[in-house]
């Protein structure tokens, strides 16, 4: 079975996500930033949501964790929680 590991931020709307993926893409570091600005208490750990299958998370995040690609910021993704910035760190098929 499939399997991930991704790391994410959270925010609440698509103009601050598209901000910190413009600073990240610049150089800022991913975990930094999730620390200072995530809403998720995943940012405690720089945004690290650890492994996880298809279908543990919601459908929208779930599709790009899993035909994204690996290692790249991926963005904005809107779910019912509000806007993600998520990276792949990992797949297995």
């Amino acid at each position: 079975m499939a399997r991930a590991s991704a790391r994410h931020i959270l925010v609440a709307t698509k103009e601050a996500c598209e901000a910190l993926k413009t600073k990240i893409e610049a150089g800022e570091d991913f975990a930094k930033c999730a620390r200072e600005n995530s809403q998720c208490p995943s940012g405690r750990d720089g945004g690290s949501l650890g492994e996880f299958g298809p279908g543990q998370m919601v459908k929208e995040f779930d599709t790009v964790v899993f035909s994204g690609e690996v290692g790249k910021v991926l963005g904005p993704v809107q779910t019912q929680f509000g806007y993600h910035l998520i990276e792949v760190t990992k797949r297995t098929a």
